[in-house]
């Protein structure tokens, strides 16, 4: 079993390198930062969501933003469209497809901004919460696995991590780049706190 966690570390070492030598994502994620940064400066709101690992995901970015990252700061108007009973209503009375549209139509303002998490970047649901979020003027920053996906191809900002065969390699991309993507907000508002 030994030879079997070698190898997902290095699988998942390979993911990692690939992601550090790609500029044009490295890029992608200052610009992120920066689209970030000036929603949150404006006082506006950032939504995010995803399906199962890409929730969990969707929930840790707004917790470290709402509550701490590394040290204290003022709190962030960040809001993961994770309630239960808004997604069972929703899906319940217009089907699944619609839990996060239905939240942008209700809760987004221009200039706020969507983080949309897809591992295939094929999720209807995420997908329409997109074209929501766009209808309004929002900008969308998806995080996905698998370059040109639709939801990639609508977004303002795409950070696609290619990890390998499988989606736990993209999410473990994913969950790094959120955390880049927290500091780059706080460095940017929060000077400070890095001080």
């Amino acid at each position: 079993m030994i030879e079997h966690i070698r190898g997902s570390l290095g699988e998942a070492q390979v993911a990692l390198n690939r992601l550090i030598e790609s500029e044009d994502t490295l890029r992608a994620i200052d610009q992120a930062g920066l689209v970030l940064a000036n929603c949150f400066e404006a006082r506006g709101h950032v939504y995010s969501c995803g399906n199962g690992g890409s929730m969990c995901d969707a929930m840790h970015f707004a917790e470290e933003l709402s509550g701490r990252f590394r040290k204290n700061r003022p709190a962030l108007g960040a809001i993961a469209m994770g309630d239960g009973a808004h997604i069972t209503c929703t899906g319940n009375d217009f089907g699944f497809e619609h839990v996060f549209s239905r939240f942008i139509e209700a809760q987004g303002r221009k200039d706020d901004v969507l983080l949309a998490i897809s591992t295939s970047g094929t999720s209807k649901n995420v997908i329409l919460a997109t074209e929501q979020a766009l209808s309004i003027g929002m900008n969308v920053i998806s995080l996905t696995g698998k370059p040109d996906s639709a939801l990639g191809k609508l977004s303002t900002i795409d950070i696609c991590t290619p990890g390998g065969k499988f989606a736990d390699r993209v999410q473990e991309l994913h969950i790094k780049v959120i955390h880049i993507l927290i500091e780059l907000v706080e460095r940017r508002l929060f000077q400070e706190t890095y001080e």
